[in-house]
Formats: structure tokens, C-alpha cells, sequence
């Protein structure tokens, strides 16, 4: 009976731990302070990191053409600048695709 009870408080603890364990797979943990005129054309997406569950700091997270990634302060005004731009990029994008719907190829 005691071996039962050593090995069922022996298995909780390992998963406690497991679960305690956090992880910074897809967290920034700190800035770029700037990104060049040139590097900012290559920018194509845009994600907010929050400061929620493992990810201790806000971020926008841009992805570029090559899917390199940059993380920014979201406080900064190049960064919403940006932001914004990116967001024109897609709308501009999003409405010409609704205006002229591709036809499909009938071969």
C-alpha cells in the first residue's frame, strides 16, 4: 500500500512540474530598438504578442517575405506606422480580389 501511495505522489509531482514548465517557443523576450526603410518593404504580416501566459512583454511580431520575424515595441510610432501600412497593403489587396474574382482555368 505504501508503494502505491510513494508512486502515485511520485507521479503527481513529475506532472505538476511538467505543467509548471513554461515554454518561449513563440514569445519575444526583448525588441529591435529600429528596422531600416529597407527592411520594413519587406514586411508582409503582423502579430500582436500579449502579456499573457508565458510571454512576459507586449509585442508586434512582423514576419517578412522570407518569413524572418522582427519583434517590436508596439508603443513605438514606426512601429504603428508600420501597422498600419501592412493593414493598407491587405485591405488594398482584399478589395481589388473582390473586384476582379479569377476565373478558373477550363482547359
Amino acid at each position: 500500500m505504501r508503494l502505491n501511495t510513494l508512486f502515485f505522489l511520485l507521479t503527481i509531482s513529475c506532472l505538476s512540474l511538467a505543467l509548471a514548465q513554461v515554454t518561449y517557443d513563440d514569445c519575444c523576450l526583448k525588441y529591435v530598438k529600429q528596422m531600416n526603410h529597407k527592411t520594413q518593404k519587406h514586411a508582409v504580416d503582423y502579430r500582436m504578442q500579449l502579456t499573457d501566459g508565458s510571454c512576459n512583454i507586449p509585442a508586434v511580431i512582423f514576419t517578412m517575405r522570407k518569413k524572418r520575424v522582427f519583434c517590436t515595441d508596439p508603443k513605438e510610432a514606426w512601429v504603428q506606422k508600420l501597422m498600419k501600412k501592412i493593414d493598407a497593403k491587405k485591405f488594398q489587396k482584399a478589395s481589388k480580389d473582390q473586384h476582379n474574382p479569377r476565373r478558373p482555368n477550363r482547359g
